[in-house]
């Protein structure tokens, strides 16, 4: 769900994240933003979408693929006003960098995919997309650098850039040698082989030449792995074996049972199957970011403000509660997205915002 244009496109996520063809979904008046424009405007005069955003390890990511979209200086102080304290952007915008500069807000930034092949083969390369993207804004809050979105040899769009990851984090981490900005990169559901049950979770053996050396400098140098985890997109692949309940959080008792694990929300069940995919590499201690993850609120079969209302409002409830096999750990996570992007495509991709580009929140949150 990359929010610049620079992951594989929708239909190979969809078919990488259910296992099976995409389900064309039909746009149900009744689940789309038309009808409801007043009560939204009703909602975001009285709604306070804050509150201990740090303690709850939730952040959102600001993608800028919209002909509409307040500035960028609006938008950070957006986030002030409603306590987000963590934002995820996807490229080094100057205007993005310019208004985050002071503003104390956590800052994940994007290395785009395009320019992985010249950072990898060229440290002179990546020394100087730091100095002018890092280091020439001194007061930014940066917290990682994203080598890459959503990178998968197995994917002929970002295939011939998959060898250039490692050098290029390596690059990276070197340019920006004495800071602790953590170096990572982050992946999809679609580089899973295994995932049903979590306890069988394993990536793809045609890969294990990329994704080993990307766990080995993970484990090197104490960097989290960053994973984009959507269960609006297994759900709507194959509604018919995955539960609405199951996706959005809602499942009154468990969905899976795999051995002591019990797991009543899909969120749950993907986290620990990248878990157990790591630790097959040897690396138990390697943390997860979920870097990505939200659900929509128009445009497709299950999509609606009142499914996405629900979906981030358990999500933010559930982070700290951990997993069944990461119980009590709290799950760093970013919610996609801050702003309705106008200029994505299919048209679910268009309406995974919290807030409307006229700045109003389209439902009550409470990120606690």
């Amino acid at each position: 769900m990359s929010a610049s244009g620079e992951s594989s496109t929708t239909m190979h996520r969809l078919l990488h994240a259910s296992g099976s063809h995409p389900i064309p979904p039909p746009n149900d008046p009744n689940q789309t933003m038309a009808n409801s424009h007043t009560w939204i405007i009703l909602i975001g005069l009285s709604v306070i979408l804050c509150s201990r955003v740090a303690d709850a390890k939730i952040g959102v990511c600001y993608g800028i693929l919209g002909s509409n979209l307040p500035s960028p200086r609006e938008v950070v102080s957006l986030c002030r006003r409603y306590g987000i304290g963590s934002v995820r952007v996807y490229n080094p915008n100057p205007g993005v960098l310019k208004a985050l500069n002071g503003s104390k807000i956590s800052v994940m930034v994007g290395v785009p995919n395009e320019d992985i092949p010249t950072i990898g083969q060229n440290p002179a390369a990546a020394q100087a997309w730091v100095k002018n993207n890092i280091r020439g804004f001194q007061d930014v809050k940066f917290k990682y650098i994203v080598v890459g979105n959503e990178i998968n040899p197995l994917d002929p769009a970002t295939a011939s850039i998959a060898p250039f990851v490692v050098p290029a984090m390596q690059n990276i981490y070197a340019a920006v040698s004495g800071s602790s900005i953590k170096v990572s990169t982050a992946i999809s559901t679609g580089i899973l082989g295994k995932s049903y049950p979590p306890s069988a979770g394993a990536f793809w053996a045609d890969i294990s030449g990329y994704i080993g050396p990307v766990i080995h400098f993970l484990k090197r140098h104490n960097s989290p792995l960053l994973a984009n985890i959507y269960t609006f997109l297994p759900y709507i692949g194959d509604p018919h074996h995955i539960s609405l309940e199951y996706a959005l959080f809602t499942s009154p008792s468990a969905f899976v049972v795999d051995g002591p694990y019990k797991y009543q929300n899909l969120f749950d069940a993907t986290l620990d199957a990248i878990h157990v995919a790591l630790e097959k590499f040897g690396a138990h201690y390697v943390d997860i970011v979920v870097s990505e993850t939200g659900w929509p609120s128009a445009g497709g079969l299950g999509a609606s403000v009142q499914n996405a209302k629900i979906f981030n409002t358990n999500l933010v409830k559930h982070v700290s509660a951990g997993t069944p096999r990461r119980p009590g750990k709290h799950i760093e996570t970013y919610i996609f997205d801050l702003i309705d992007e106008n200029q994505k495509s299919p048209e679910y991709e268009r309406h995974w915002g919290l807030f409307l580009p006229n700045k109003y929140p389209k439902y009550p949150l409470t990120f606690s």
